[in-house]
C-alpha cells in the first residue's frame, strides 16, 4: 500500500503544444503503478488544453478553482468536487476560466494514446 500527500508533491513544469499557455504544472501522483497515469493538473488563469481525445476513459476530479468542460456538443463549469467521466475517443477540452486558475486529478490508462485535433 501507497499513501500519497498531495501537498508533498512537487510541481513541474507541463508547458506542451497541447495547452493555450504556458502556466501549467502537473504533479505525478503515482509513478510507480503499472496500470493508471494519476496526476494533479494546475492550469492558470484562462489556461485550457485543447480539443483533444483519448482512445480509454480518463477522469477528472476537480481539487481547486472554477475550470471548464467542453465537447463538441455542450461546455459546463466544474468546481471543486466535480468528477468527470469522459468516454474514450470523445473530443473535448478542459481548463480554467478566465477569473480562475483549476486544478484537477486525471486518471487515465498507462499507455493510452491521445490524439489533438487543435492546433
Amino acid at each position: 500500500m501507497k499513501v500519497i500527500k498531495t501537498n508533498k508533491v512537487k510541481k513541474e513544469s507541463f508547458s506542451t503544444s497541447l495547452f493555450t499557455g504556458p502556466d501549467v504544472t502537473r504533479q505525478v501522483l503515482l509513478s510507480d503503478s503499472n496500470e493508471y497515469n494519476v496526476n494533479i493538473v494546475n492550469f492558470g488563469k484562462g489556461v485550457r488544453n485543447k480539443f483533444h481525445a483519448h482512445d480509454c476513459e480518463q477522469v477528472l476530479i476537480v481539487t481547486a478553482g472554477k475550470g471548464i468542460i467542453a465537447t463538441e456538443k455542450e461546455e459546463r463549469v466544474i468546481r471543486i468536487g466535480d468528477v468527470v467521466l469522459i468516454s474514450a475517443g470523445e473530443k473535448h477540452w478542459h481548463g480554467a476560466t478566465e477569473g480562475s486558475e483549476f486544478s484537477h486529478i486525471y486518471v487515465s490508462r498507462l499507455g493510452s494514446k491521445l490524439t489533438q485535433f487543435e492546433d
